[in-house]
């Protein structure tokens, strides 16, 4: 060991474990553990509310792993970056890549400035499985259909890293010139965010633990009874890939020789369509904002506001739409399935454009991620990549008696209508009022009639997406 002084600079790789930048920054130097929170970042990919209390948590896991030395900065992150080189002669400072448009514009200034100064700078990859500029068609062209792209592009790629231990810590105690984790006031007035500790422990030991529990009881069926939101056979490991306190590699190849190969192989391919996220956004930064294929610039969306704040609600009068919108307030998450359901209700029952639907789960989703929540949007709205068609419209009655059955994950969160026989828990509107009666059901007070007729309301959508049908199949 020398003595030279490295920075690590921790972004969305809250973690010791299978970090690459950090791996090789501690190597023969003395380390800065930085965290330097973005001041301008909501103006960038806007953190949201629930993103934050995650945030908040997970540095807090992270400086506890960093026994308290953990650097904490927030402004400039150029000025401050600085202001520690000429403090302690920092002579290497590596970081992990980070997808964002606005992020990699940063990364590219930083790194001439820093370079200029004959700091070493290195940036690694650290969150994602593949490079998003290294996977390519035959022809030199970007892939926009994800199975030709994670089939023929990324599985004949080079197979994802081997994760790395983490290094032993030679750490520089510079807390006197770091701020707390509470001076970056992340945890909202609100105190609605005090049920997501019934759902989640935050940091890279939980992660790891709910890595665990997955494989050890989720991936036997994961296939098929990942459609089921009450079954266990999701991984919930979202938010933990999203901030970093878990890489893609550690799951990727947790999974190996532990299931079926059907299994393991649907769920690396849900690791892919992260991936697919990513690359769209690497490769059409405009992805949060604009819509990937252009004809939809003439869609004719709903501005009604009575119908998006009722879908925020979770008080449609739709039930199993309102319970996934429940499910999200209470526990900053919501399962996939019953968010293609809400997705498609909101673009394609009520019209509403699908950036309000974005601009929402962003704020309250805990792996609200600029890539796969935007790219998300777009394939259900049907304007992105491989989109779904616009003659897909989810009948969520249909879907909650399908993926629903025995009603106990509606019921869990609209528990207005737990005595409703399971015939109609679906659709309320159609039971007699002697079945409502008995049920203690009384729509339009105890629970909403729908806001919309869903026959109708498929009808106005199918009209209004087929107008585009004809247009040109440009994308931006």
């Amino acid at each position: 060991m020398n003595n030279s002084v490295s920075i690590h600079w921790f972004r969305q790789d809250l973690r010791l474990e299978d970090n690459p930048a950090l791996h090789a920054a501690q190597s023969n130097s003395l380390l800065i553990p930085l965290y330097h929170y973005e001041e301008d970042i909501d103006s960038n990919d806007e953190i949201g509310s629930a993103g934050k209390v995650w945030l908040h948590n997970s540095l807090i896991s992270l400086n506890n792993s960093l026994n308290n030395r953990l650097f904490i900065t927030k402004g400039s992150i150029t000025d401050e970056i600085f202001k520690l080189i000429s403090i302690y002669k920092v002579e290497k400072v590596y970081w992990n890549f980070c997808v964002e448009p606005w992020r990699i514009q940063q990364d590219q200034a930083l790194k001439i400035q820093l370079e200029e100064k004959g700091i070493d700078v290195k940036i690694y990859n650290g969150s994602y499985l593949w490079s998003q500029n290294s996977i390519k068609k035959d022809d030199g062209t970007n892939y926009k259909v994800f199975t030709p792209y994670y089939r023929k592009g990324c599985l004949n790629a080079l197979p994802p890293r081997i994760p790395i231990k983490k290094p032993l810590l030679n750490l520089v105690d510079a807390n006197k010139h770091s701020l707390s984790i509470k001076d970056l006031q992340l945890m909202p007035y609100k105190d609605w965010y005090e049920s997501f500790n019934n759902y989640w422990e935050y940091g890279e030991n939980g992660a790891q633990k709910k890595l665990d529990i997955f494989v050890e009881h989720g991936l036997s069926d994961y296939k098929e009874g990942r459609n089921f939101p009450e079954k266990p056979y999701v991984s919930r490991l979202s938010p933990h890939l999203h901030w970093g306190e878990l890489s893609p590699n550690q799951a990727w190849y947790a999974v190996e020789n532990n299931a079926s190969e059907r299994n393991i192989d649907h769920f690396r391919s849900e690791l892919g369509w992260r991936e697919f996220s990513a690359y769209l956004l690497y490769n059409y930064p405009s992805l949060q904002k604009n819509n990937l294929q252009s004809k939809f610039d003439r869609f004719p969306w709903n501005h009604n506001h009575n119908y998006l704040d009722s879908w925020k609600k979770g008080i449609t009068g739709i039930p199993i739409v309102d319970a996934g919108m429940r499910e999200l307030w209470q526990t900053g998450y919501m399962h996939n399935r019953v968010r293609m359901i809400v997705g498609s209700f909101l673009v394609k029952n009520l019209l509403i454009d699908w950036r309000h639907g974005e601009s929402w789960f962003r704020d309250c989703l805990l792996d609200a991620d600029q890539a796969n929540n935007s790219a998300s949007w777009q394939w259900i709205a049907g304007c992105g990549a491989d989109a779904a068609p616009y003659f897909r419209i989810f009948n969520p009655i249909t879907q909650g008696k399908k993926f629903d059955s025995s009603g106990n994950y509606t019921k869990k969160f609209v528990p207005e209508l737990k005595l409703l026989p399971s015939d109609y828990l679906f659709n309320p509107w159609e039971a007699s009022d002697d079945i409502l009666s008995k049920a203690n059901v009384k729509l339009g007070d105890s629970y909403p009639y729908p806001i919309v007729d869903l026959k109708e309301s498929r009808n106005l959508a199918l009209s209004a997406f087929g107008s585009l049908k004809d247009a040109s199949n440009d994308s931006k």
